[in-house]
């Protein structure tokens, strides 16, 4: 056990999927050809003026409802002044004193035991644009430039890189769940700083924080906090502590794993916040709010339901309400009448196990119709569980497919004919007679023995119609 307690916050920004940007009307689409998505707002050119998306002070409200926060109805922006190549006009339009969101809190879970991590705010802000560095040139895409962005700001109160990640994949589903954001890390629209600092257990101090910026993937947040929790234990326990951990902004070297100083960490004071000229303050009137605040059912409110009413195991429900893609998966097989424990099995155990890296259920070409075709199959008696499984592996490789073909193509139906199935029962019977007076004695075990003859001789049963007309045989 470490001597060490880990103190880590985390600051999450968020892209909103708005189809224009935040203060102009430039569409905020992915891909397109680099700066054909800008105007003279996004690029800071003078006398150009903003004007506030509605849209995004409804995202922003929404969310704060999701997470029990107190909703600010009136909050300012702010002008935060430092210079980037990829920030035009030399300051980034944010929220500072008085954000959209207060504080508000959500509830993580790590082997099985449950935590609260308050959030300080979410406030509203543009984000800048993309450096491009290849060979000797620096680029520079300013498409993203005024992408409207809710930065989310917790406490610190997680205590290790797992509470961190649990944290932040709580957070990924709400903002998908709400659908204020596709939350696509790969493409920067959900992204996280984190500030991690330790302390010997027993001390209330906090010490020295550290910030690693721009982390964009699950497994890369957690070896950066892991990788920078032990340079820091190892300079406290080196005695160089005070000379090798100071404040600053360090990069994760995702080849190496490790951190890397990239400058001196600026505090509010180096910002020069100031309201900005610009724009007037955000009012929200009760229509508005309203508005904002009609959000659909969330994870946790999902997950309580298919315990309670669908009679899910709890560990089940927390995997279906960790994904949007799965859950809306689930829903839509339950509207086909499928038994719900034999949707999860089939989905979250037989369909998700078989898709390899890159294959999702968006891409597998397996639609709930046709999963739940699968299941209605088994249950008609019309192919065994066994049968299904190899029905499936081909529907994953072709990416989809007919159900009915499939069982008659691969000779998977089942026997359900009663008269065959009575034939090749007398068949094993006669055949065995000497095991059937053994049975008849008492050696119920051999009845599994029968089934199995009745299965080979038929040439594949209905296995639960063999155990009926068997034991009526028998008896």
């Amino acid at each position: 056990m470490s001597a060490f307690e880990t103190i880590i916050g985390l600051e999450v920004h968020v892209q909103l999927n708005t189809k224009t940007k935040i203060f102009c009307s430039c569409a905020t689409s992915f891909g397109a050809e680099a700066n054909s998505n800008v105007c003279p707002v996004c690029l800071g050119l003078p006398g150009a003026l903003p004007v506030l998306n509605k849209e995004v002070v409804k995202k922003a409200i929404a969310f704060g409802t999701a997470i029990n926060a107190q909703i600010n109805q009136n909050s300012i922006f702010a002008r935060k002044n430092y210079f980037y190549p990829d920030l035009p006009k030399a300051y980034q339009i944010s929220q500072f004193e008085i954000p959209i969101v207060g504080r508000g809190n959500i509830e993580i879970e790590v082997n099985g035991e449950k935590k609260i991590i308050g959030i300080t705010r979410a406030h509203m802000e543009e984000d800048a644009g993309k450096n491009i560095h290849e060979m000797n040139y620096s680029k520079i895409d300013l498409n993203r430039a005024c992408t409207p962005l809710l930065e989310i700001v917790s406490e610190p109160d997680m205590r290790s890189s797992d509470e961190a990640v649990a944290y932040l994949k709580k957070l990924h589903s709400i903002v998908r769940f709400l659908g204020i954001s596709d939350a696509n890390m790969q493409e920067g629209s959900f992204r996280c700083d984190a500030n991690v600092s330790i302390r010997p257990k027993g001390d209330n101090k906090l010490y020295t924080r550290v910030e690693i910026k721009n982390l964009n993937s699950f497994k890369f947040i957690q070896k950066a906090i892991e990788y920078e929790v032990e340079r820091q234990i190892d300079a406290w326990e080196s005695g160089k502590y005070d000379s090798q951990i100071i404040q600053e902004t360090r990069l994760f070297d995702t080849n190496n794993g490790i951190t890397r100083s990239m400058r001196g960490k600026e505090e509010a004071a180096d910002y020069r916040y100031f309201p900005d000229p610009d724009l007037l303050p955000v009012f929200i009137d009760e229509e508005l709010m309203q508005e904002g605040r009609d959000i659909p059912e969330m994870p946790d409110e999902k997950r309580t339901r298919y315990i309670q009413t669908l009679g899910i195991k709890e560990s089940d429900a927390m995997v279906l309400t960790l994904s949007l893609e799965l859950s809306q998966f689930f829903e839509s097989m339950l509207e086909l009448n499928i038994n719900p424990k034999s949707c999860v099995t089939w989905l979250t155990t037989e369909l998700q196990g078989r898709l390899k890296e890159g294959n999702t259920l968006l891409t597998c070409g397996i639609t709930p119709h046709i999963l739940a075709t699968l299941i209605k199959r088994i249950e008609e008696g019309k192919i065994s569980g066994k049968s299904a499984k190899e029905i499936l592996d081909v529907l994953v490789e072709q990416k989809g497919g007919d159900i009915d073909s499939l069982i008659q193509s691969m000779g998977l139906a089942q026997v359900n004919d009663e008269s065959t199935i009575l034939r090749a029962i007398e068949n094993v019977l006669q055949a065995n007679s000497d095991k059937v007076n053994e049975y008849k004695n008492g050696k119920d075990k051999l009845f599994g023995f029968f089934v199995g003859q009745v299965m080979k001789e038929s040439k594949g049963a209905n296995p639960a119609r063999v155990n009926e007309l068997l034991k009526e045989k028998l008896s």
